[in-house]
């Protein structure tokens, strides 16, 4: 993703590839109108995205910790919420406007917001390659037994970008 067209030109960067994935992701960033995330990734990505993160739009970090809300170039500002993902959902929600609301992750995450059946669609871009033993993103019952219908199957050279919308 970090060589891609779409996600330089959204840190302001020259160059990068146009392709498929390029169109995707530019297409999930202009969609997006505000992004949750985990502390564990805040922290995690805190220092590589330095003071120009390609979010662009409020960011909502589920956390126990509350510190003060950070403003980053280009319009991203990471509020830190303490009263759980509802909260952070909510401030999201009134955030993103007509924007969709990005629950980012990590697994964890996505999988508290899955089990509360509070996600209406799901992308996934799988990569063929394997990084140690991870995190399950599914785990019994953590998609609270919904039914999926498939949106969208693109694949390219560098991975599978898969959409599904759960099914109400």
């Amino acid at each position: 993703m970090h060589d891609l067209a779409s996600r330089r030109q959204r840190q302001g960067l020259p160059g990068g590839e146009e392709n498929r994935d390029s169109e995707l992701v530019r297409e999930w960033f202009d969609a997006t109108g505000a992004v949750v995330m985990g502390r564990t990734m805040y922290e995690l990505g805190e220092e590589f995205w330095g003071d120009d993160p390609p979010f662009r739009t409020p960011v909502f970090v589920l956390t126990h910790r509350p510190r003060p809300a950070p403003v980053k170039e280009g319009g991203t500002t990471f509020t830190f919420v303490t009263d759980g993902i509802r909260g952070a959902l909510d401030r999201a929600k009134a955030a993103a406007g007509d924007g969709n609301v990005d629950i980012a992750g990590g697994a964890s995450t996505v999988r508290q917001y899955l089990g509360e059946g509070l996600v209406d669609e799901l992308r996934l871009h799988v990569v063929p390659a394997l990084l140690g033993t991870g995190m399950r993103l599914f785990e019994a019952g953590s998609a609270g037994r919904r039914a999926l219908e498939v949106v969208r199957v693109v694949e390219s050279p560098v991975a599978t970008h898969l959409k599904y919308r759960f099914v109400k």
